[in-house]
């Protein structure tokens, strides 16, 4: 685990992208496009610039979506340079990294899509009162910026913590001039010395991202104070926050801050991944300058690191502070749990932090020769779920497909038969003006179209069901399922005229009531008419549900010239 002081404890388809209404609601928000949530991985095993280039393809398997890189610039034969050594007085030369960055450049990236070249406050000996130690500060967060620039990664990680005792840079009672200057001026020139990085990173790197481990959520006890100060003047970090305030002084729009939260390596619950959201995005804006909070509220955005060793220590051990319980179940469930409760709050980045383990090789004699799959089983198929569970769910479907145990729970799903069987109702045959057998259809009041088999079109040519004339109506079919399952569903469409089409999972629970409409899945997209175009999804059953509803649903269409084909269902439960 990184050194953590004692302070830092204290969805639907389809053919048009307009919202469609579901049964018996109000037509859902437009959609906007979503950004994409990012696993991050850093920790003992992160690859320096040689080893990623050596290493990429292997590390491009594992589930993240980026990596937090360490870079040494080669002063001469023997000597080198830090550059998470950032809070030094000591100059840098920018050729010093040509090499590190070469590296960097040389790497041709398939997945890693966000990665950072970490930067930290150690030793963090530099007076903020010293203008040219400063000077030197400044200029190399500048070569950071650079470099990360230069070899195409997303921007800077940056490490506040103290590894190197006496020196603390953000904690006042550690400035070697406290006794000549109050908090208030150490704070005034921490600002300055913020500002002062801010404006030499966003010259080299005007849109990059600055994720750090923590921000201003370390000092959030602060801001329940009407005035903030005094309590900052006792914290480890008290100083940390003017810095910030400094930094937004000069960013630019394009300028993106992370507070990445690491409190989160003792979450176990949705209620502290929120609670911590809350106090990122509401609480904290009180310990920056009334200038800069709608700043802040743009550009600061809500991470959280996860503490892998946490999900491995045992209970009863040295590492029994940092020991995630399973809650009744698999504690590599509650990685996924707790991965995908991170993701579903955070606005865009977790990181992960792992020490005893490693994700790729690495020189460090701290970490074991295991895999972090090999110690912890389970734990990257539940990355891998809770990153993307539709991607998973594809891949699911296809390794159970190749073994012959893909089951589809979904009656008729092919559309090519008169005749279902149902728990329960034993046969049931098909009658004309119907839909297609095992399914039925709703249309709300006044809508007069039409819900049939079609037995001349189809993807496969075995049939497919038929809605025309619909103003907002869909097919439904519902299956008896348990909450915690995890279901792919899978439906291929197409339509002409402008008529609009979706796809949406729905629930209810025992006694048939519906339940918990926050998780049902609707799913859009966009589409020319006359080509058939498919629908994939992930579920997961949430608690309160004892059936799934699948709605095949149609709105907007002017007459029976316009009509929408539904095919291929497919409703599989995966592991």
């Amino acid at each position: 685990m990184r050194k953590t002081l004692p302070w830092l404890l204290a969805a639907g388809l389809l053919f048009s992208a307009a919202s469609i209404p579901a049964p018996g609601g109000q037509a859902p928000a437009p959609a906007r496009a979503a950004r994409r949530k990012k696993l991050i991985a850093s920790g003992w095993d992160k690859a320096d610039s040689e080893r990623l280039r050596k290493n990429l393809r292997l590390m491009e398997r594992r589930p993240f979506d980026g990596v937090v890189v360490t870079i040494r610039g080669r002063i001469d034969a023997t000597k080198r340079c830090p550059l998470r050594r950032t809070f030094i007085d000591q100059p840098w030369r920018r050729e010093w990294f040509a090499p590190c960055i070469a590296n960097l450049k040389a790497c041709k990236f398939k997945r890693f899509t966000d990665n950072f070249l970490q930067v930290g406050a150690n030793p963090g000996d530099v007076d903020f009162f010293d203008d040219a130690g400063w000077n030197h500060v400044v200029d190399h967060w500048r070569i950071a910026a650079w470099a990360a620039r230069q070899s195409g990664f997303k921007g800077l990680l940056f490490d506040p913590e103290p590894y190197s005792p006496p020196h603390a840079q953000f904690r006042y009672a550690a400035q070697p001039q406290r006794d000549k200057h109050t908090f208030e001026q150490y704070a005034a020139q921490a600002r300055r010395r913020g500002r002062e990085v801010m404006e030499a990173v966003t010259k080299e790197f005007p849109d990059l991202t600055i994720l750090c481990y923590f921000m201003n959520i370390v000092c959030s006890p602060a801001a329940a104070h009407p005035d903030p100060k005094p309590a900052l003047s006792a914290m480890g970090y008290g100083l940390y926050p003017a810095f910030i305030d400094g930094w937004l002084d000069a960013a630019g729009p394009g300028v993106k801050f992370v507070d990445g939260c690491e409190w989160a390596y003792r979450f176990n619950s949705v209620e502290e991944f929120l609670e911590a959201a809350v106090a990122i995005k509401g609480a904290c804006q009180q310990l920056v300058s009334p200038a800069n909070r709608a700043k802040y509220r743009a550009q600061v955005q809500a991470g959280f690191g996860l503490y892998l060793d946490a999900y491995w220590n045992p209970k009863d051990s040295k590492w029994s502070a940092w020991y995630i319980d399973g809650k009744g179940g698999a504690r590599v469930e509650r990685l996924r749990i707790n991965t995908a409760t991170a993701l579903r709050v955070s606005d865009e980045y977790v990181w992960f932090w792992g020490e005893k383990f490693r994700w790729w090789p690495t020189p460090h004699r701290g970490v074991d020769a295991k895999s972090w799959p090999e110690a912890l089983p389970g734990c990257e198929k539940a990355l891998r779920y809770a990153r993307d569970p539709d991607a998973y769910g594809r891949a699911e479907m296809d390794r159970l497909r190749a073994a012959g145990r893909l089951a589809n729970l979904a009656r008729n799903g092919d559309f090519g038969s008169a005749k279902v069987t149902e728990e329960g109702r034993g046969d049931i045959e098909w009658r004309p003006g119907r839909p297609p057998a095992g399914w039925g259809a709703w249309q709300e009041a006044g809508s007069k179209g039409t819900f049939a088999w079609d037995r001349e079109v189809g993807s496969a040519g075995k049939g497919s069901a038929r809605a025309a004339g619909v103003r907002n109506g869909c097919f439904i079919q519902s299956h008896a399922v348990k909450g915690g399952r995890r279901y792919a569903f899978r439906v291929v469409g197409k339509r002409t005229g402008a008529g609009r089409a979706w796809v949406r999972i729905r629930w209810k629970d025992a006694e048939g009531k519906w339940t918990a409409e926050a998780q049902d899945r609707l799913i859009h997209a966009a589409g020319a008419a006359g080509a058939w175009r498919e629908v994939f999804g992930v579920v997961e059953v949430p608690p309160s549900a004892g059936v799934l509803v699948v709605l095949l649903g149609v709105a907007g269409q002017a007459g029976e010239g316009e009509a929408v084909w539904f095919d291929d269902v497919e409703l599989c439960e995966i592991e």
